[in-house]
């Protein structure tokens, strides 16, 4: 059996399986899975799939912290690694609800309470320190991204800055918040790393940009709200437009 025959198939018993919750997405050409309120999975099929090459896919899974996708991400490539050739769909989905439902569990156990008024004057308290600004948006076929910036001179500083950025309830349902961070320490050394939180290769742009451009005592949030449309590789030229546009607007770089 041929690929595209596999691949009529393997949708025709997703369909029956999932029943509406499988459906295709007619403005972007790929199918979607709402795993629970706060999880969605997007997946686009290739000519080269299941015989040699897995599906792309997309988590729209604001509630999931930067690890847990790489599980999911680890999980999928598992699985179809072992697959030799054969649809993986089905089982792809069985996985992300098993390690979903694991997080679920985790999320729900109880929490401490803090007042409201604390929270508000502590971050009002943390920007006005970390000297954070926030970017121009930039919108493309409903994807939006943001970059943040602060100026760190610590590692804990730049565990604070994130933190900050992730008390936003807007920024933390962002589907990817992707981080770079340079730091000249007193010692003359350069401390750096990133974080593309799922978004492959996307933290080592940033990262790559600030050494490029020299820049220290500087960390760089790029949020990205996924909007349904894959834009391939448009997505890393938003991403360092944006932390180039806040390095801007941050006075690091000039205008």
């Amino acid at each position: 059996m041929d690929n595209l025959a596999e691949q009529c198939e393997e949708l025709e018993a997703l369909k029956s399986i999932y029943d509406d919750n499988w459906r295709l997405e007619m403005d972007t050409n790929c199918y979607s899975i709402q795993i629970n309120p706060n999880v969605k999975l997007f997946v686009t099929l290739n000519d080269d799939y299941p015989s040699s090459k897995p599906p792309s896919f997309e988590l729209l899974a604001p509630t999931l912290t930067s690890e847990q996708k790489q599980l999911i991400s680890d999980e999928f490539g598992s699985i179809y690694e072992s697959s030799q050739g054969s649809p993986i769909l089905f089982q792809w989905i069985e996985k992300l609800k098993e390690i979903v439902d694991e997080c679920s569990e985790v999320l729900s156990a109880p929490q401490p309470e803090v007042l409201n008024g604390e929270v508000e004057e502590k971050q009002v308290r943390k920007e006005t320190f970390l000297q954070v600004i926030h970017g121009d948006i930039i919108q493309d076929r409903k994807s939006v991204f943001q970059g943040h910036m602060a100026r760190v001179h610590s590692l804990e500083e730049t565990r604070e800055f994130m933190d900050f950025l992730l008390d936003n309830k807007k920024i933390a349902q962002a589907t990817h918040n992707i981080s770079a961070y340079r730091i000249l320490t007193s010692q003359g050394t350069i401390l750096q790393d990133c974080d593309d939180d799922g978004e492959t290769h996307a933290g080592g742009r940033i990262l790559h940009l600030l050494q490029i451009l020299n820049v220290t005592n500087v960390m760089v949030v790029v949020s990205r709200w996924y909007g349904g449309i894959q834009l391939g590789p448009d997505r890393f030229k938003h991403i360092n437009n944006a932390a180039r546009q806040v390095l801007v607007q941050g006075g690091v770089l000039p205008s």
